[in-house]
């Protein structure tokens, strides 16, 4: 009874606050890595090799230095080759598909064999600013966000092709494709498109901007670049998942693997890529 009556001196406001942070996901460090990585941005699970590809800026985000490159780690945080990829301007995003890996190169897209770490074929977008992440669909449809245009670029059957252009959002940035939906992060929070009929919506309201966006059980996990990675799910306020934002250690685009709970954020201008196992 005591119990319950102090439950009940609580105001409501507090006990959700309280809720709220005992559901929340505390991570636990489980690796860091620094060797060879400069301005990391993105990185991407390949579960078919076991590898992740590490895409490196090497310069400001829209220098055409021809000094951008992608390593390669292990999931346990151990370089394999810092040098996999070379000759790119300020690469950022990518998209798997079978043997293929897609990256964006500021205005171009680049498939590059994995086999070999060669570049086989480079598409030339015209009207891009600042290609940013990728998504490849079942049909072999390569979609690639313009973070300045807020433009939807296509790539299918070889060719490439302005696809969707998402008035009123801003800053178009991750994406995440489930069958025949696109969810794509903005500075609004996560639009929902059809793939079918190119509606779109806002689905997730979410201030701050989203750089990162990976799928979760409930919901998504995304990042905001400057530093905080939330979980948020439709209906639901954001739970913090870990904020480095005052040590001004950046977190870009995220990679999440659910079946080892680990999370693997590019830490950009802080060079290094950081994992933390998910606690629930």
């Amino acid at each position: 009874m005591k119990r319950m009556a102090l439950l009940l001196s609580i105001p409501m406001a507090a006990l959700a606050a309280f809720a709220a942070c005992k559901a929340a996901s505390r991570p636990v460090p489980a690796w860091s890595v620094s060797d060879g990585l400069k301005v990391p941005e993105s990185v991407l699970y390949d579960r078919a090799c076991g590898f992740l590809y590490v895409s490196n800026i090497n310069g400001a985000p829209t220098e055409k230095n021809g000094m951008g490159f992608i390593a390669r780690l292990t999931v346990d945080g151990a370089m394999v080759d810092p040098d996999w990829v070379t000759g790119l301007n300020a690469p950022k995003g990518m998209g798997l598909r079978g043997s293929t890996l897609y990256v964006t190169d500021i205005d171009r897209l680049h498939e590059i064999d994995i086999g070999t770490g060669r570049i086989i074929k480079t598409h030339e977008v015209p009207g891009a600013r600042f290609l940013n992440d990728i998504e490849v669909g079942s049909d072999g449809a390569v979609y690639v966000t313009d973070m300045v245009t807020n433009r939807l670029h296509r790539l299918f059957g070889g060719a490439q092709a302005v696809w969707l252009k998402l008035e009123g959002y801003e800053n178009a940035n991750g994406l995440y494709l489930d069958r025949g939906t696109l969810y794509v992060g903005t500075n609004q929070g996560v639009v929902k498109v059809d793939l079918a009929t190119r509606e779109f919506a806002l689905y997730i309201p979410h201030a701050g901007g989203i750089d990162g966006l990976r799928p979760h059980a409930r919901g998504f996990i995304v990042s905001d670049w400057n530093g905080k990675t939330e979980l948020i799910a439709k209906g639901k306020p954001p739970e913090v998942i870990l904020d480095t934002t005052a040590e001004k250690i950046n977190a870009a685009d995220l990679e999440y693997i659910p079946e080892k709970r680990l999370i693997i954020i590019p830490t950009f201008f802080d060079n290094r890529v950081m994992a933390y196992t998910m606690t629930n």
